[in-house]
């Protein structure tokens, strides 16, 4: 859904985003979405995965710190993330912390025309209201 939304909601025309975008926030949400990570609320600071838009991706965090995205097998055709490695190692949550990232470092997803199993176990979804992990 995510990609589908970036895809198809947000276009290069003076009507090209949806909503009303008067603060920048829809700005700011497809920015993230498109680099494969969105923030579902404020409060928890942490990001859901979604679906990235780029095969490979740099964003400087400053202080000589980056943060890497890489989408390998990642087509218009292949929207599903079928596994994802946190600095080469294997991170089996559907959501990352807004302190992990800005640490920088290489995220690394595996894209699939399937949907697949990534993140469904309980233990992997994104924490709720009053349940942030450390």
């Amino acid at each position: 859904m995510i990609r589908r939304l970036c895809t198809e909601m947000y276009k290069a025309d003076p009507d090209g985003e949806i909503g009303n975008d008067d603060c920048g926030q829809m700005s700011a949400w497809f920015v993230l979405s498109a680099l494969g990570f969105y923030p579902v609320d404020p409060v928890s600071a942490v990001y859901v995965f979604g679906s990235p838009l780029f095969d490979r991706a740099e964003v400087r965090l400053g202080q000589g710190r980056a943060l890497r995205v890489i989408a390998r097998g990642n087509a218009p055709d292949a929207p599903y993330v079928q596994s994802v490695r946190w600095n080469g190692k294997p991170w089996t949550r559907n959501w990352i912390s807004h302190a992990d990232l800005a640490k920088g470092g290489e995220l690394e997803f595996e894209m699939g025309r399937t949907p697949s199993r990534f993140g469904t176990a309980k233990a992997d979804r994104p924490p709720s209201f009053g349940r942030i992990p450390a």
